[in-house]
């Protein structure tokens, strides 16, 4: 079940990451930009500010996205 739920807040996550870092990309690729920035975000989150619960894990998951998505467009050239 917390697969599954990754994957949702991964997608919306990915969405908005994408949206707001102006990358269009396919269906794919902005969930699986979601779920990695969901892992990445939810566990710096976690460690740096002590947050638990969805709300965390979703800001999280937005954060560690368009992290994500800034650091491939740094070091794509």
């Amino acid at each position: 079940m917390q697969v599954v739920f990754l994957i949702i807040v991964g997608a919306a996550a990915g969405f908005i990451a994408t949206r707001a870092m102006k990358l269009e990309t396919g269906l794919l690729t902005t969930i699986a930009i979601g779920v990695l920035g969901a892992i990445i975000g939810g566990l710096v989150l976690r460690f740096l500010v002590a947050l638990t619960g969805i709300a965390a894990g979703f800001v999280g998951a937005v954060l560690g996205a368009v992290l994500l998505i800034w650091l491939w467009q740094v070091y794509k050239t």
